[in-house]
């Protein structure tokens, strides 16, 4: 479709846009009137929100707008996982200016779609406002289906730390782009449209996992808010995690150890959890570390990498300066 969405105009975007996503068995009502209505047969709801602003989240000469959905709609459905929650909607908040071309707004209805589907949710509904920068408000939602939420706060000293899905892709994607490059294809990918493993998260739970989050930050970063909320500390070891050839080589292309990547790049969307020692975990589960005891005297909350600090934890505070 050509033009912008200011000569589509409000209306005539949301239709375009609402007339782009399938409904599920968890809606019972859809885009259209006030407000949806999603199912929620366990009698609680699990519900998240980020908001992703251009040029601070992404870059429309580095992503498509497709990509832009797709990433969008993954890191809200992976917080939904992380809970142990089978994600069921997501609402999208899209503030764009009047130039902006509706293709691209129609594109990024498609990502969101997409990605939905790969998770089993759907768009629900949302709002189109008109501003200086496209910024996206996006609220996920899901059903824990009887089984009780995994928190940040029940890991225990003895646990086993174990990691589903891929770990510092993203931020060797992100070093490619920030050089001028597009390849390698897979990592940069990676960046622009992560792949959460969304089954994993409820899996867990009901493995008996008894602390949960998704590594969107970093792995230490976010696994420091699990031992700071559980009360313990965190030790992993380096020689447990994978780190792929190629990625290995971007590091030597660019002067970066690809651990760093691994342990404190962000935006992958790997679900990380605690787990009882003995629990047989799948393949697609990677145990790299466990839950200490503090010392004495000592304030719990630390990850440890070989016992020794992380001084490169990375992390986000949108802020600091």
């Amino acid at each position: 479709m050509q033009g912008t969405v200011g000569e589509l105009g409000e209306f005539g975007l949301i239709r375009e846009l609402t007339a782009r996503v399938p409904l599920t068995d968890a809606v019972d009502l859809g885009p259209g009137d006030d407000a949806a209505v999603v199912k929620a047969p366990d009698g609680r709801v699990v519900a998240t929100t980020d908001v992703l602003i251009e040029n601070r989240h992404f870059r429309r000469d580095w992503s498509t707008a497709y990509d832009v959905g797709r990433k969008a709609a993954a890191q809200n459905l992976a917080d939904v996982a992380a809970m142990g929650a089978v994600p069921t909607a997501i609402l999208l908040g899209l503030v764009a200016p009047a130039d902006l071309p509706t293709t691209w707004a129609t594109e990024l209805m498609d990502g969101l779609r997409d990605e939905c589907q790969v998770a089993g949710a759907t768009v629900v509904g949302g709002d189109v406002v008109r501003g200086d920068t496209v910024t996206l408000a996006i609220t996920a939602l899901g059903d824990l289906q009887g089984r009780a939420a995994v928190t940040r706060s029940g890991a225990q000293v003895g646990d086993v730390v174990a990691v589903s899905g891929w770990l510092g892709w993203s931020a060797a994607g992100l070093t490619v782009l920030q050089r001028g490059f597009r390849s390698p294809r897979a990592f940069v990918e990676a960046h622009r449209r992560p792949e959460p493993p969304y089954h994993a998260g409820p899996a867990a739970a009901d493995l008996g996992a008894t602390s949960m989050i998704d590594v969107s930050d970093g792995l230490v970063a976010d696994l420091g808010h699990v031992a700071r909320a559980s009360e313990v500390d965190i030790d992993l070891k380096a020689a447990d995690f994978d780190v792929p050839a190629q990625m290995a080589d971007i590091g030597q292309a660019v002067g970066v150890d690809p651990l760093v990547w691994v342990l404190s790049g962000g935006e992958d969307h790997a679900i990380v959890a605690t787990f009882p020692r003995g629990v047989q975990l799948p393949s697609r589960w990677r145990v790299v570390g466990e839950v200490t005891g503090r010392p004495r005297g000592s304030r719990s909350g630390r990850v440890t990498v070989d016992g020794a600090p992380w001084d490169r934890v990375g992390g986000w505070d949108h802020f600091a300066e």
